[in-house]
């Protein structure tokens, strides 16, 4: 730093101002600063700068279930958020969730010295196991859901499936039913939630509910049940990828989507706009989730009270799969 201040002719707490973006800087300096950064490949030695601040500029993501769609994105927009906001992040996978893998994890990042945590919570097991773990640094959950002890940002699953039901109750259909994902999920509960909420809004029944496993197999194996009950035109699956397995299922029985059966799916994956027929979806923002955690983080890294829980709200995109009900 010092050889960049030489070559450029101002002080040393010159280049810091630049190399921090501090506003008091003139564009002229700014600039003489900048070339001679480049001229001489001066790179900050975070090492260094960690011992001086007490911040490693460093988060710790604590993941699991990562080979579905909706934790893996979450993840992704995390890394995201925190790379703009000038972190490395630093992730551990948990194969399983329990109280000892969570502490090695934990051991693990207070070994890298990050500066947080953040927690993916697909599930209510994440929540339980971390109750038997002391961590002394801050915390922020993703996907928690209502109702947890720790602040972070979520989701709006209940609104997701309630915008899903809602386009479909518009369309006039009057018999919906809904094909969930596990139910000891925290988005799958909550999806099943929002169809519920929608259909008794509109004075309607909740009367068919199927469960499959987030994959296409078992929503077409939920598919071939759903085909038995004569009175649904509409259904609405909890994620994309069982809806493939919907649209196979109702294909192969010899009848039309949407002109037998309208179906809306969840996730937006980027092949959705390519399904036979293209898919009516709900959108998730996962690149805003992970801004509003880091938003979060930043807060509890500063002292400041932050919010209980940031709420990222889907939307729907409407394709070919629906329509209004035949008969």
């Amino acid at each position: 730093m010092g050889d960049v201040a030489k070559m450029a002719g101002v002080s040393h707490q010159t280049v810091s101002r630049v190399l921090n973006n501090h506003p008091n800087v003139s564009n002229n300096t700014r600039e003489r600063v900048e070339a001679a950064i480049a001229r001489l490949g001066y790179r900050r030695n975070t090492a260094a700068r960690s011992l001086v601040t007490r911040r490693s500029r460093t988060i710790g993501v604590l993941a699991c279930e990562t080979g579905q769609f909706g934790p893996a994105n979450t993840l992704l927009g995390v890394e995201q958020a925190g790379r703009e906001a000038g972190y490395f992040v630093s992730i551990a996978s948990l194969r399983e969730v329990t109280s000892e893998s969570i502490n090695d994890a934990m051991a693990h990042f207070s070994g890298q010295s990050v500066d947080g945590i953040v927690i993916l919570v697909p599930h209510p097991d994440v929540l339980a196991a971390l109750r038997d773990v002391s961590v002394q640094m801050p915390i922020v959950a993703v996907g928690a859901g209502a109702g947890n002890p720790l602040k972070g940002a979520s989701l709006n699953q209940r609104l997701g499936a309630r915008l899903a039901v809602e386009h479909l109750i518009g369309l006039g259909h009057r018999s919906i039913a809904h094909i969930s994902g596990p139910t000891h999920w925290i988005d799958a509960a909550e999806r099943i939630e929002g169809w519920r909420e929608a259909l008794a809004t509109a004075g309607l029944d909740a009367d068919v509910l199927l469960q499959g496993a987030w994959d296409a197999a078992s929503g077409y194996r939920a598919g071939q049940e759903l085909l038995q009950h004569d009175a649904v035109t509409a259904v609405f699956v909890a994620n994309d990828q069982m809806a493939v397995g919907v649209l196979r299922a109702v294909q192969e029985a010899g009848r039309q989507v949407p002109g037998d059966i309208s179906v809306v799916g969840y996730d937006d994956q980027p092949e959705a706009g390519f399904f036979m027929p293209p898919l009516t979806t709900i959108k998730q923002d996962f690149e805003e989730l992970g801004r509003k955690c880091m938003e979060e983080m930043l807060h509890q890294l500063e002292g400041e009270a932050g919010s209980q829980d940031q709420i990222v709200d889907p939307r729907l995109v409407i394709r070919a799969t629906t329509a209004a009900p035949s008969h």
